[in-house]
Protein backbone atom coordinates (compact mmCIF):
# COMPACT_ATOMS: atom_id res chain seq x y z
CA UNK A 1 0.00 0.00 0.00
CA UNK A 2 0.96 3.34 -1.18
CA UNK A 3 1.20 6.49 1.65
CA UNK A 4 -1.00 8.63 -1.11
CA UNK A 5 -3.95 6.15 -0.47
CA UNK A 6 -3.79 7.34 3.62
CA UNK A 7 -3.69 10.97 2.24
CA UNK A 8 -6.68 13.21 2.41
CA UNK A 9 -7.22 17.25 2.53
CA UNK A 10 -8.31 18.39 6.16
CA UNK A 11 -8.54 22.56 6.66
CA UNK A 12 -7.19 24.29 9.56
CA UNK A 13 -9.11 24.78 12.59
CA UNK A 14 -10.68 21.19 12.82
CA UNK A 15 -8.33 20.61 15.81
CA UNK A 16 -10.10 20.36 19.10
CA UNK A 17 -8.22 23.02 20.89
CA UNK A 18 -9.84 22.44 24.88
CA UNK A 19 -11.67 19.65 26.21
CA UNK A 20 -15.56 19.17 25.29
CA UNK A 21 -16.16 20.01 29.44
CA UNK A 22 -14.30 23.36 29.09
CA UNK A 23 -15.76 23.65 26.01
CA UNK A 24 -20.20 23.73 27.43
CA UNK A 25 -20.61 20.29 26.69
CA UNK A 26 -20.26 16.88 29.13
CA UNK A 27 -17.37 14.19 27.93
CA UNK A 28 -20.42 12.34 26.04
CA UNK A 29 -22.07 14.96 23.98
CA UNK A 30 -19.25 15.10 21.71
CA UNK A 31 -20.32 13.70 17.74
CA UNK A 32 -20.08 10.13 16.58
CA UNK A 33 -19.55 9.29 12.88
CA UNK A 34 -20.63 6.08 12.07
CA UNK A 35 -19.03 3.97 9.28
CA UNK A 36 -20.86 0.75 8.28
CA UNK A 37 -20.78 -1.13 5.17
CA UNK A 38 -20.92 2.01 3.33
CA UNK A 39 -22.84 4.07 4.86
CA UNK A 40 -22.07 7.22 6.81
CA UNK A 41 -24.28 8.55 9.94
CA UNK A 42 -24.44 11.35 12.47
CA UNK A 43 -24.80 11.34 15.91
CA UNK A 44 -23.85 11.84 19.09
CA UNK A 45 -21.36 9.48 21.49
CA UNK A 46 -24.35 9.62 23.99
CA UNK A 47 -26.28 7.64 21.70
CA UNK A 48 -22.90 4.69 21.15
CA UNK A 49 -25.39 1.91 23.04
CA UNK A 50 -27.80 1.83 20.49
CA UNK A 51 -25.36 1.52 17.50
CA UNK A 52 -23.92 -2.00 19.04
CA UNK A 53 -25.63 -5.13 19.25
CA UNK A 54 -26.54 -7.31 22.59
CA UNK A 55 -23.53 -9.71 23.02
CA UNK A 56 -21.41 -7.45 21.41
CA UNK A 57 -18.00 -7.33 23.30
CA UNK A 58 -16.13 -3.49 23.88
CA UNK A 59 -12.52 -3.70 25.24
CA UNK A 60 -10.89 -1.05 26.48
CA UNK A 61 -7.42 -0.30 27.64
CA UNK A 62 -7.30 0.72 31.19
CA UNK A 63 -3.61 2.48 31.09
CA UNK A 64 -3.57 5.93 32.73
CA UNK A 65 -2.07 8.85 31.33
CA UNK A 66 1.38 10.01 33.12
CA UNK A 67 2.63 13.76 32.94
CA UNK A 68 5.05 12.82 30.89
CA UNK A 69 6.92 15.99 29.97
CA UNK A 70 9.78 17.38 30.95
CA UNK A 71 11.42 20.99 30.76
CA UNK A 72 15.07 20.46 30.36
CA UNK A 73 18.22 22.48 28.47
CA UNK A 74 20.28 21.31 25.49
CA UNK A 75 23.48 23.82 24.27
CA UNK A 76 21.87 26.44 26.13
CA UNK A 77 18.48 26.18 24.87
CA UNK A 78 15.23 25.63 27.37
CA UNK A 79 13.85 22.72 25.11
CA UNK A 80 11.00 19.58 26.15
CA UNK A 81 11.62 16.05 26.84
CA UNK A 82 8.21 14.00 26.25
CA UNK A 83 9.36 10.33 27.67
CA UNK A 84 7.41 7.88 25.14
CA UNK A 85 8.80 4.53 26.51
CA UNK A 86 10.70 3.65 30.05
CA UNK A 87 12.09 0.57 29.29
CA UNK A 88 13.47 -0.11 33.25
CA UNK A 89 17.24 -0.31 34.26
CA UNK A 90 17.47 3.73 33.52
CA UNK A 91 17.29 3.70 29.83
CA UNK A 92 13.86 5.57 28.16
CA UNK A 93 12.83 6.23 24.69
CA UNK A 94 12.14 9.98 24.18
CA UNK A 95 11.13 12.75 22.10
CA UNK A 96 12.91 16.23 22.32
CA UNK A 97 11.26 19.58 20.94
CA UNK A 98 11.98 23.25 21.27
CA UNK A 99 7.83 23.62 22.23
CA UNK A 100 4.60 22.12 22.06
CA UNK A 101 4.02 23.92 18.57
CA UNK A 102 7.50 23.21 17.55
CA UNK A 103 9.28 19.37 17.17
CA UNK A 104 12.53 18.44 16.61
CA UNK A 105 14.62 16.23 16.21
CA UNK A 106 17.29 18.19 17.54
CA UNK A 107 20.96 17.68 16.07
CA UNK A 108 21.82 15.16 19.41
CA UNK A 109 25.20 13.56 19.63
CA UNK A 110 25.78 10.02 20.55
CA UNK A 111 27.04 10.30 24.12
CA UNK A 112 25.99 14.11 24.05
CA UNK A 113 24.78 15.06 27.84
CA UNK A 114 21.66 17.19 28.56
CA UNK A 115 19.76 18.58 31.28
CA UNK A 116 16.25 17.53 32.24
CA UNK A 117 14.43 19.12 35.17
CA UNK A 118 17.95 19.72 36.20
CA UNK A 119 19.40 16.53 36.09
CA UNK A 120 21.94 15.54 33.62
CA UNK A 121 21.01 12.76 31.44
CA UNK A 122 22.76 11.09 28.66
CA UNK A 123 21.77 10.79 25.02
CA UNK A 124 22.39 7.58 23.30
CA UNK A 125 21.33 7.04 19.99
CA UNK A 126 18.35 7.42 17.39
CA UNK A 127 15.85 5.21 17.18
CA UNK A 128 16.63 3.47 13.84
CA UNK A 129 14.46 4.20 11.28
CA UNK A 130 12.58 7.39 13.53
CA UNK A 131 14.81 10.27 13.68
CA UNK A 132 12.32 12.11 15.72
CA UNK A 133 13.06 9.53 18.57
CA UNK A 134 16.00 8.75 21.10
CA UNK A 135 17.19 6.57 23.78
CA UNK A 136 18.40 8.36 26.90
CA UNK A 137 19.87 7.13 29.72
CA UNK A 138 19.80 8.17 33.40
CA UNK A 139 21.18 7.89 37.01
CA UNK A 140 18.30 9.12 38.03
CA UNK A 141 14.57 7.38 38.41
CA UNK A 142 12.99 9.81 36.23
CA UNK A 143 9.20 8.63 36.67
CA UNK A 144 9.73 10.08 40.22
CA UNK A 145 10.59 13.43 38.23
CA UNK A 146 8.45 13.21 35.91
CA UNK A 147 5.53 12.81 39.07
CA UNK A 148 6.82 15.98 41.10
CA UNK A 149 7.70 17.87 38.10
CA UNK A 150 5.79 16.64 34.78
CA UNK A 151 3.12 18.16 32.81
CA UNK A 152 1.21 16.26 30.65
CA UNK A 153 2.41 16.34 26.62
CA UNK A 154 0.75 18.92 24.83
CA UNK A 155 0.93 19.70 20.85
CA UNK A 156 0.52 23.38 19.49
CA UNK A 157 -2.79 22.61 18.95
CA UNK A 158 -4.13 22.58 22.48
CA UNK A 159 -4.23 26.56 23.33
CA UNK A 160 -3.55 26.34 26.99
CA UNK A 161 -1.69 23.90 29.80
CA UNK A 162 -4.31 21.31 31.40
CA UNK A 163 -4.47 19.53 34.47
CA UNK A 164 -3.60 15.88 34.29
CA UNK A 165 -6.96 15.19 35.00
CA UNK A 166 -8.26 16.13 31.52
CA UNK A 167 -5.93 13.10 29.93
CA UNK A 168 -7.46 10.37 32.04
CA UNK A 169 -10.64 8.39 30.60
CA UNK A 170 -13.76 6.41 32.78
CA UNK A 171 -11.09 3.56 32.31
CA UNK A 172 -7.95 5.15 33.96
CA UNK A 173 -6.04 2.59 36.42
CA UNK A 174 -2.62 1.55 35.70
CA UNK A 175 -0.29 4.63 35.23
CA UNK A 176 2.09 4.12 32.47
CA UNK A 177 1.07 6.18 29.19
CA UNK A 178 2.58 8.83 27.70
CA UNK A 179 0.32 10.35 25.94
CA UNK A 180 -3.77 9.58 26.72
CA UNK A 181 -5.14 6.40 25.02
CA UNK A 182 -8.18 9.06 23.70
CA UNK A 183 -10.75 6.79 22.20
CA UNK A 184 -12.10 5.71 25.29
CA UNK A 185 -12.24 9.76 26.48
CA UNK A 186 -16.11 10.21 26.14
CA UNK A 187 -17.19 7.35 28.01
CA UNK A 188 -19.15 8.37 31.20
CA UNK A 189 -20.92 6.42 33.90
CA UNK A 190 -24.06 6.68 31.94
CA UNK A 191 -22.82 5.58 28.67
CA UNK A 192 -21.36 2.29 30.85
CA UNK A 193 -24.98 1.76 32.07
CA UNK A 194 -27.20 1.78 29.09
CA UNK A 195 -24.36 -1.05 27.63
CA UNK A 196 -25.17 -2.88 30.27
CA UNK A 197 -28.70 -2.62 30.04
CA UNK A 198 -28.34 -3.55 26.52
CA UNK A 199 -26.37 -6.44 27.22
CA UNK A 200 -22.95 -5.21 25.68
CA UNK A 201 -20.28 -6.36 27.61
CA UNK A 202 -17.02 -4.48 28.37
CA UNK A 203 -13.66 -6.35 29.15
CA UNK A 204 -10.14 -4.42 29.23
CA UNK A 205 -6.12 -4.60 28.49
CA UNK A 206 -3.65 -2.60 28.95
CA UNK A 207 -0.96 -1.23 26.26
CA UNK A 208 1.00 1.94 27.34
CA UNK A 209 0.73 4.35 24.70
CA UNK A 210 4.14 6.07 23.91
CA UNK A 211 4.05 9.44 21.54
CA UNK A 212 1.22 9.50 19.06
CA UNK A 213 1.00 7.56 15.51
CA UNK A 214 3.98 9.35 13.41
CA UNK A 215 4.08 10.37 9.56
CA UNK A 216 5.17 7.68 7.77
CA UNK A 217 7.82 8.55 5.74
CA UNK A 218 8.13 6.40 2.89
CA UNK A 219 6.84 3.26 0.47
CA UNK A 220 5.44 0.69 1.13
CA UNK A 221 3.05 1.42 4.15
CA UNK A 222 3.87 -1.88 5.35
CA UNK A 223 7.44 -0.89 5.72
CA UNK A 224 7.08 1.40 8.37
CA UNK A 225 8.62 0.98 11.77
CA UNK A 226 7.24 0.84 15.10
CA UNK A 227 8.76 1.10 18.89
CA UNK A 228 8.03 -1.66 21.28
CA UNK A 229 5.13 -0.45 23.76
CA UNK A 230 4.49 -2.66 26.81
CA UNK A 231 0.77 -4.45 27.28
CA UNK A 232 -1.03 -7.02 28.80
CA UNK A 233 -4.08 -8.94 28.33
CA UNK A 234 -5.48 -10.55 31.30
CA UNK A 235 -7.23 -13.80 31.63
CA UNK A 236 -10.90 -12.23 31.93
CA UNK A 237 -10.63 -10.58 28.84
CA UNK A 238 -8.77 -13.15 26.74
CA UNK A 239 -11.53 -15.68 28.59
CA UNK A 240 -14.68 -13.29 27.26
CA UNK A 241 -12.79 -12.91 23.85
CA UNK A 242 -12.71 -15.84 23.14
CA UNK A 243 -16.10 -16.80 23.96
CA UNK A 244 -17.51 -14.20 21.85
CA UNK A 245 -15.48 -15.22 19.16
CA UNK A 246 -17.16 -19.00 19.38
CA UNK A 247 -20.08 -17.50 19.70
CA UNK A 248 -20.04 -15.23 16.54
CA UNK A 249 -20.22 -12.53 18.47
CA UNK A 250 -18.68 -9.22 17.85
CA UNK A 251 -15.36 -7.69 19.03
CA UNK A 252 -15.58 -3.97 19.25
CA UNK A 253 -11.92 -1.86 20.08
CA UNK A 254 -12.12 0.82 21.74
CA UNK A 255 -8.55 2.35 20.11
CA UNK A 256 -6.54 1.25 17.86
CA UNK A 257 -3.98 0.25 20.82
CA UNK A 258 -6.46 -2.35 21.51
CA UNK A 259 -6.25 -3.67 18.26
CA UNK A 260 -2.52 -3.88 18.79
CA UNK A 261 -2.51 -5.61 22.33
CA UNK A 262 -5.52 -8.13 21.02
CA UNK A 263 -3.48 -9.33 18.10
CA UNK A 264 -0.37 -9.51 20.20
CA UNK A 265 -2.06 -12.12 22.44
CA UNK A 266 -3.29 -14.28 19.14
CA UNK A 267 -1.57 -17.07 18.74
CA UNK A 268 -3.17 -18.47 15.81
CA UNK A 269 -6.56 -19.99 17.06
CA UNK A 270 -7.39 -17.94 20.09
CA UNK A 271 -6.22 -15.13 23.04
CA UNK A 272 -3.91 -16.10 25.20
CA UNK A 273 -3.54 -13.94 28.72
CA UNK A 274 -0.02 -12.42 27.54
CA UNK A 275 2.67 -9.34 28.72
CA UNK A 276 5.22 -8.20 27.22
CA UNK A 277 6.00 -5.64 24.58
CA UNK A 278 4.66 -4.73 21.42
CA UNK A 279 5.72 -3.91 18.14
CA UNK A 280 2.84 -5.08 16.18
CA UNK A 281 1.73 -3.38 13.52
CA UNK A 282 -1.70 -3.74 12.14
CA UNK A 283 -2.20 -2.97 8.48
CA UNK A 284 -4.00 -4.17 5.24
CA UNK A 285 -1.56 -6.56 4.34
CA UNK A 286 -2.00 -8.37 8.58
CA UNK A 287 -5.46 -7.84 9.53
CA UNK A 288 -6.98 -8.13 12.49
CA UNK A 289 -7.96 -11.54 13.63
CA UNK A 290 -9.76 -11.11 16.72
CA UNK A 291 -11.53 -7.33 16.40
CA UNK A 292 -14.38 -6.91 13.72
CA UNK A 293 -15.19 -3.53 14.64
CA UNK A 294 -13.07 0.09 15.56
CA UNK A 295 -14.66 2.95 18.10
CA UNK A 296 -11.39 5.80 17.50
CA UNK A 297 -11.03 9.65 17.01
CA UNK A 298 -9.73 10.61 13.85
CA UNK A 299 -6.36 10.33 12.75
CA UNK A 300 -4.00 12.85 10.59
CA UNK A 301 -2.95 12.40 7.19
CA UNK A 302 -0.24 9.97 6.71
CA UNK A 303 0.10 8.09 9.26
CA UNK A 304 -0.11 4.59 10.74
CA UNK A 305 -3.27 5.03 12.84
CA UNK A 306 -4.97 5.37 9.50
CA UNK A 307 -3.30 2.17 7.82
CA UNK A 308 -4.90 0.33 11.13
CA UNK A 309 -8.38 1.83 9.61
CA UNK A 310 -8.04 0.48 6.27
CA UNK A 311 -8.14 -2.62 7.61
CA UNK A 312 -11.80 -1.72 8.31
CA UNK A 313 -12.58 0.66 5.69
CA UNK A 314 -11.59 0.57 2.09
CA UNK A 315 -9.44 3.15 0.29
CA UNK A 316 -12.75 4.72 -1.05
CA UNK A 317 -14.76 3.95 2.01
CA UNK A 318 -11.92 5.41 4.61
CA UNK A 319 -11.67 8.82 2.16
CA UNK A 320 -15.38 9.02 2.12
CA UNK A 321 -15.81 9.34 5.87
CA UNK A 322 -12.89 11.76 6.50
CA UNK A 323 -14.49 14.02 3.53
CA UNK A 324 -17.93 13.62 5.66
CA UNK A 325 -16.02 14.48 8.67
CA UNK A 326 -14.33 17.06 7.42
CA UNK A 327 -17.29 18.93 5.81
CA UNK A 328 -19.42 18.27 8.80
CA UNK A 329 -16.51 20.39 10.76
CA UNK A 330 -15.71 17.41 12.92
CA UNK A 331 -13.07 18.04 15.45
CA UNK A 332 -9.57 15.66 15.33
CA UNK A 333 -7.34 14.47 18.32
CA UNK A 334 -7.62 13.88 21.65
CA UNK A 335 -10.44 16.14 22.89
CA UNK A 336 -12.31 16.10 19.40
CA UNK A 337 -15.01 13.71 18.29
CA UNK A 338 -15.71 9.92 17.65
CA UNK A 339 -15.73 7.66 14.53
CA UNK A 340 -17.49 4.41 14.96
CA UNK A 341 -16.45 1.61 12.24
CA UNK A 342 -18.73 -1.38 12.08
CA UNK A 343 -18.88 -4.30 10.09
CA UNK A 344 -22.37 -5.01 8.11
CA UNK A 345 -25.15 -5.12 11.08
CA UNK A 346 -26.32 -8.66 9.53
Amino acid sequence: MRIAELDFERPEGLAAHLPPELRGIARDEVRLLVSQAGEIKDAAFGELPRWLKPGDVLVVNRSATLPASLEGVWRGIPILWNLCTDYGKGTYLAEIRHSPGRPGPLDLAEGEMIEVAGTPIRHLRRYPGLSRLSFFHSEVNLRDLLLHQGQPIRYGYVTESLPIDCYQTLFSSVPGSCEMPSAARPFTPRVLHALAARGIAVRDIVLHCGVSSLELEDDPVESAVLYPEPFQVPALTAEGVNRALRQGRRVIAVGTTVVRALESAWNGCAVVPSQGFTRRYVHPGRRPNVVSGLLTGFHDPRTSHLALLRCFLGESELKESYRHAVAGRYLWHEFGDSHLILPSAA
